[in-house]
């Protein structure tokens, strides 16, 4: 299980997540920020500093939001 960030996120990247992070698994992308899921040690710092929640425990994602989990994997695939 990881934490993903999902659409709130699209525009605003406000990069606290980044910052907290204390094993650097989140990473730029164009529009958004992305959470990579080998890396991500479930602490919850991302989530407790998002100031437009955007990041939720995989396990938690709301059902309309679900595509960002294979977004966040995809984002890292290939790397």
């Amino acid at each position: 299980m990881a934490f993903v960030i999902t659409s709130p996120c699209i525009g605003e990247k406000a990069a606290e997540c980044v910052q907290v992070c204390p094993v650097d698994c989140i990473e730029e992308g164009k529009d958004m920020y992305y959470i990579d899921p080998e890396i991500c040690i479930d602490c919850g710092a991302c989530e407790a500093v998002c100031p437009v929640e955007a990041i939720y425990p995989e396990e938690e994602v709301p059902g309309e939001e679900e595509k960002y989990i294979q977004l966040n994997r995809d984002f890292f695939q290939g790397r």
